[in-house]
């Protein structure tokens, strides 16, 4: 019998009383997921108190040799042998020879180590081929990524028993074996515990043999690679009704890979994802029967497939598709700023428009942003953490940041994009981005549910060690712990309330911060914003108990303070990763003050809309005295990072560096030509100009120009001409099949000149001339 403690006795008892009635308790389904990753920068924000030396000691996210030399070879050869708009508009797929190729180069093997014949590749490394592809196809991409994402690859990799390893791994990786996930079903989209799709353990026969196994029945769709695999990984609801692995009989959601070939197994038919090509359908199983080896990790794993799969989720989601948006942003800032430079309207580039500029410096400045986050998780990743709030977290910002980047790359080009054609080299971007924000958690539910209401719970320095106190069966040892954690609680609380309010109230000035030459002043404000989204937690938290998961809007404004803080994070690192440049300040700069801006109306809405009118006073009055401050970026400021996208520079280059640009018989090297050639022949017009002379003849004449300037200057409008050129179509060449056939459009554009040898075309950071 344990002796009174009057603290614990009278004081925390009841509140455990009270805590048991208001804190949100876990359902298996979140509890596994909590359990599936860890935490890692994010739970130093929670903390309210960052340590920045800690975010600058992070390693840079650097590619080993061999992982250069495969981004500068098969990856530059494969972007040569995509042609996207054959295959979206003509084969509705890759062409045989790329398929042949990434098996041949096992593409399809980056995860897996090289002990089994993959490539063994670092997550930098993955992201960065997943990258460059997408600058030349989304579809190609996805099919490269997929078998290295979420899938029987990485889950055999991580659960899968020595058999099991032995015999799939260097299948995988060569190519013998095309993997495909079934996971989505028509009842179960963002809750995979809907699914209907079920497993019944039974005997039955397999190669002739009758063994133990499970007999399945299901219907999935939107399964990438699912029309082509040879191989399935299936997720279900497994039940044991005979009792013949133990007395359950529910055994929860399990994972188990089954043959394409296998009886009943229905694949083939197509989905056509915002008219990307990449192979995705729907597939069924009737009264498939399998062995119970083929459950990935064996009997022992039965009914641990959700943690599974988030345990899985929690590492993949933060490198592919982030790789793309990261992609799509990078692109968007090449082609953008080269076309706004070679677009004239009013005898002045489009992009000297301080409207236009405007968006440019969006484009720069998300760019800027999203590879400096995503680099910063790689680094996490890599490190052997799997932190599954900031993979939410960078996935649903990242597509966020893509679809604004590539809408406003839309905006900037006009018809010139919208136009469909060869020469059209947005419009393929602009149809991928709603793929990008639905699948691997769609982003409407990523930020009101997960990002904080995951992330409070596992990355608060103490909330869920109380939840887990509260939910103890044990009265004494529940009361003894909670004891514990909830003083710890109510200390760190006071602390943090203290530094929010002196921080806030002095504007940051005193806020821990290292050494950074400019951006010094930026790490006070972060140190500032952190301990106010700590204090605004545990008071959201206090006030709103388990109704907060109920609070989805609030949820998802606290949401957006954590990943504005981590994505920040991500900048400042990248500033100090590639040596403090200072021509690349003004992208910074536009970065943290966007993100300040940001930051503070999402501050000022949840005080707005907190249901305790008390509380939302109190936290107004500590953290913003004086109500929102921040403005986003200056005039001065936008117009510095537009700038940086019209002329060639070593920022431009670290900008936009291995994105895949073609020969210039292709729309994105003609772009790029012109974009030179322009560059190159403004001074000669601006001698021109001065002179005021107008035809090039009398230039000639007057002796202000050679007849060589002249021959620049005309194939440089010869490169301009061809650039804003877009595509037209004969009438019967646009006609569709007849009903009932092949939906695919025929369509016969204007010849194009022979794609040139891979010598002759080029990657913008990367080799070619």
């Amino acid at each position: 019998m344990t002796s009174f403690n009057f603290r614990r006795d009278v004081i925390t008892r009841p509140v455990l009383q009270w805590a048991r009635g208001v804190m949100p308790a876990l359902s298996q389904t979140e509890r596994e997921a909590i359990d599936a990753g860890d935490t890692w920068w994010d739970a130093a924000l929670f903390t309210g108190d960052p340590d920045w030396s800690q975010l600058l000691a992070f390693p840079k996210a650097t590619l080993r040799p061999d992982e250069q030399a495969f981004l500068d070879g098969p990856v530059e050869i494969l972007c040569a042998m995509v042609d996207d708009w054959t295959m979206t508009w003509e084969t509705r797929d890759l062409s045989p020879e790329a398929w042949a190729y990434l098996k041949d180069q096992k593409f399809f093997g980056m995860i897996i180590p090289k002990a089994y014949g993959g490539l063994g590749f670092s997550a930098f490394g993955h992201a960065e081929v997943v990258r460059k592809i997408a600058t030349c196809s989304a579809s190609a991409a996805v099919t490269a990524m997929v078998p290295n994402s979420l899938g029987p690859g990485e889950l055999i990799l991580r659960f899968g028993t020595q058999a099991q390893q032995d015999h799939w791994l260097p299948r995988l990786a060569d190519g013998r074996e095309i993997p495909a996930f079934g996971l989505t079903s028509p009842e179960a989209g963002s809750d995979a515990s809907a699914m209907v799709d079920e497993g019944v353990v039974c005997r039955g026969t397999w190669n002739g043999q009758d063994v133990l196994g499970i007999r399945l029945n299901w219907h999935k769709r939107y399964i990438t690679l699912g029309p082509v695999c040879t191989v399935l990984g299936l997720a279900f609801k497994l039940y044991d009704p005979d009792h013949l692995l133990g007395p359950e009989e529910d055994l929860g959601i399990t994972c188990a890979l089954v043959p394409a070939d296998t009886a009943g197994v229905t694949i083939g038919r197509r989905h056509l994802p915002a008219f990307q090509t990449f192979q995705n359908g729907p597939n069924w199983g009737k009264d498939v029967f399998i062995p119970m080896d083929l459950v990935i990790g064996g009997v022992e794993r039965v009914g641990q497939g959700w943690k599974m799969l988030m345990t899985a989720l929690a590492a993949g989601r933060g490198i592919s598709l982030p790789a793309m948006s990261g992609a799509a942003a990078a692109f968007s800032a090449l082609t953008t700023g080269a076309y706004a430079r070679v677009r004239s309207q009013f005898n002045l580039p489009i992009g000297k428009f301080e409207g236009v500029q405007e968006r440019l410096a969006r484009i720069a400045g998300n760019a800027y942003l999203l590879d400096g986050a995503r680099r910063l998780t790689c680094v996490g990743l890599d490190l052997g953490r799997h932190p599954s709030v900031i993979s939410a977290l960078l996935k649903s910002g990242a597509t966020e940041r893509m679809r604004v980047v590539v809408n406003d790359a839309m905006d900037i080009h006009g018809g010139k994009a919208i136009i469909e054609g060869p020469r059209n080299y947005m419009g393929s971007q602009y149809r991928a981005v709603p793929v990008g924000i639905t699948v691997e958690g769609a982003n409407i539910l990523t930020r009101s549910l997960i990002v904080f209401g995951q992330g409070a719970i596992r990355a608060h320095p103490y909330l869920l060690a109380e939840i887990l106190a509260i939910g103890d069966k044990d009265p004494a040892r529940s009361l003894a712990q909670f004891d514990q954690v909830f003083w710890k609680h109510v200390a760190h609380a006071i602390r943090t309330g203290l530094r929010a309010w002196g921080r806030s109230w002095t504007g940051g000035a005193f806020a821990p911060a290292p050494d950074a030459g400019r951006a010094t002043r930026f790490y006070r404000q972060m140190g500032r914003y952190s301990a106010a989204f700590a204090l605004t937690s545990d008071i959201a938290l206090l006030t709103l108990g388990g109704a907060l998961k109920r609070r989805e809007m609030l949820s998802g404004r606290l949401g957006d303070i954590l990943s504005e803080l981590y994505f920040l994070s991500g900048a400042l690192k990248r500033w100090e990763d590639e040596g403090r440049q200072e021509a690349d300040f003004p992208l910074l700069q536009w970065c943290l003050e966007t993100g300040f801006a940001t930051i503070e109306q999402r501050f000022d809405e949840v005080f707005a809309n907190l249901p305790n009118r008390l509380a939302a006073w109190l936290l107004r009055t500590a953290i913003l005295p004086l109500g929102p401050r921040r403005r986003g970026p200056s005039d001065r400021v936008a117009t510095a990072c537009a700038e940086l996208l019209l002329q060639p520079s070593p920022t431009r280059d670290r900008l936009v560096e291995n994105v895949y640009v073609g020969g210039k018989d292709e729309a994105v090297g003609q772009l790029i030509d012109a974009f030179e050639r322009v560059v190159a022949t403004q001074p000669i017009h601006d001698r021109l100009r001065v002179q005021n002379i107008r035809d090039w003849k009398d230039g000639v004449e007057g002796g202000f120009v050679t007849a060589e300037e002249v021959a620049a200057l005309e194939a440089a409008d010869r490169a301009v001409t061809a650039v804003v050129a877009v595509d037209d179509f004969a009438h019967d060449g646009l006609a569709t099949k007849a009903a009932g056939a092949d939906p695919r459009v025929a369509i016969e554009a204007e010849p194009r000149a022979p794609r040139l040898e891979l010598d002759e075309r080029r990657t913008f950071g990367g080799v070619g001339p």
